[in-house]
């Protein structure tokens, strides 16, 4: 088999050929390599490099344990890259700032300590880019530079996991972590025609950190190239920890035990579009929308319109305060060094200025609309098993902005306004995975965000497989690779 074959296999047949010892971790390792030193100069999707040669021979110890029939797990032997937020036990977490320190990470974060138990090499050869602070979905800072679009290198990758996204799309790593709180899961998912789940709240838990209550709106979760890839290693990361007390109870199969196959016949879908009137879309993602619906009503699922019925100013009033609570919260010791706060991105100062002006009575409104945004949800899976969304405004766009100044003769009154469509999803914590929709003429990828009712994460997967598996879009690879 040769190297583009082998990174051709989904992550679920290639931990079987492993198991089975039809393919060596050793050539999984190089193919990867290879795959990297040839396209990561161009996307730079891989940061903070390790020596191909301890890799290689870490990979030597995972074949070594197989040949005295010792498995540790579905992902024996997997290459993996960790997004650059997260920690991982030798290498250096930058966060994308040069405020960050260069030494190297003592221990792993919980959900790649969870990925090495399963059998991982942790890490490839390094760490997956991110904006600074993971501020922003376009992936680019001042310490290693712009991710590119697998698709069209021109493009934004999206982010804050764009480089795991476009180390996706180019098939340098089988399968991927990442995080989101404002989309980073979904809207790089969809600006390179991948997959990435954002879990309800409390599925996937955080590593635990100074703060253990407040911290729900951003989580970590998994990226793949199909649906049953993403399912197995959000598997992986799943599951209680009593260190941080909101993590979720509900355990999951286990990855090998994992099935998604069933029938989606009479499942009830709403078609929230733009979810609100008033929410401006470019032009062609609708579109893409409403044909990708043709494909769930050709697998047996009833589509129909429906709105969110909370006010659109009380979703993005919640976002922002609730937002500038957490990022001002975490960054406003910068604040005191006019020195070391000049060096922050303006994205970053920004949300630091404006989380000096909440107060107690602003942080409760926003409690209260988010509180709403959680009930006119309740309200739709009344009427529906699932309702669907596009998931990003706009298609990729210039990797040379810094962001968007609107969508289409919309201006965007801050910097992250054009990723608005997410955040309801993000406020009610709802298992949301990004599908493929297809590709607006010119060659850009879009994708639609599935959500269902909070902890009904494995439904939603379920359905996202028999819609993968009928939309065709899975095919299609990124043109370095055709």
């Amino acid at each position: 088999m040769s190297s583009a074959d082998l990174l051709d296999l989904s992550a679920t047949e290639l931990s079987r050929r492993i198991a089975a010892r039809d393919v060596s971790c050793r050539e999984l390792m190089q193919a990867s390599l290879a795959r990297i030193e040839a396209l990561n100069p161009r996307f730079n999707a891989i940061v903070s490099p390790r020596d191909p040669a301890q890799v290689l021979a870490e990979a030597d110890e995972r074949d070594a344990e197989l040949a005295r029939g010792e498995r540790r797990g579905w992902m024996h032997g997997f290459p993996l890259a960790v997004k650059d937020l997260s920690h991982a036990a030798g290498l250096p977490t930058s966060m994308g700032s040069p405020l960050s320190p260069r030494s190297p990470a003592r221990s792993d974060s919980l959900h790649v300590a969870r990925a090495r138990a399963a059998g991982a090499i942790v890490i490839v050869i390094g760490k997956t880019n991110t904006p600074e602070f993971g501020l922003g979905s376009h992936t680019y800072n001042t310490v290693f530079g712009i991710t590119r679009n697998a698709y069209a290198p021109d493009r934004s990758a999206g982010g804050s996991s764009g480089g795991a996204a476009v180390a996706l799309a180019l098939g340098m790593l089988p399968v991927a972590d990442g995080s989101d709180m404002m989309g980073s899961l979904r809207n790089p998912a969809a600006f390179n025609n991948v997959i990435g789940m954002r879990p309800s709240r409390g599925r996937v838990p955080g590593n635990p950190d100074e703060e253990l209550f407040f911290q729900q709106l951003g989580c970590e979760g998994p990226m793949a190239r199909t649906v049953e890839d993403t399912a197995r290693l959000l598997a992986v990361q799943a599951g209680f920890d009593g260190r941080v007390p909101l993590s979720s109870p509900h355990a999951l199969p286990s990855p090998d035990e994992l099935r998604l196959e069933g029938d989606v016949r009479g499942l009830r879908i709403g078609w929230l579009g733009s979810i609100w009137p008033d929410l401006p879309l470019e032009p062609g993602i609708r579109e893409l929308g409403e044909k990708a619906l043709g494909t769930f009503r050709d697998i047996g699922c009833e589509v129909e319109p429906c709105t969110l019925d909370v006010p659109r100013e009380h979703n993005w009033s919640a976002w922002l305060r609730l937002r500038q609570l957490l990022v001002g919260g975490k960054l406003g010791a910068y604040l005191s060094d006019p020195k070391l706060f000049a060096q922050l991105k303006p994205e970053a100062q920004w949300e630091i200025e404006q989380s000096r002006h909440l107060d107690a009575a602003s942080l409760y409104q926003a409690s209260v609309y988010r509180s709403n945004v959680y009930r006119a949800f309740l309200g739709l899976f009344e009427r529906f098993d699932f309702v669907l969304a596009p998931t990003a405004q706009i298609f990729p766009f210039d990797a040379e902005l810094h962001w968007p100044a609107g969508v289409g003769d919309v201006k965007s009154d801050t910097y992250h306004r054009w990723m608005e469509i997410v955040t309801p999803f993000t406020l009610a914590g709802l298992p949301t995975l990004n599908v493929r929709a297809g590709f607006v003429e010119g060659g850009l990828p879009m994708g639609l965000q599935l959500a269902g009712p909070i902890h009904s994460d494995l439904d939603v997967l379920r359905l996202g497989h028999a819609y993968d598996q009928a939309c065709g879009w899975s095919s299609r690879r990124p043109p370095v690779l055709a």
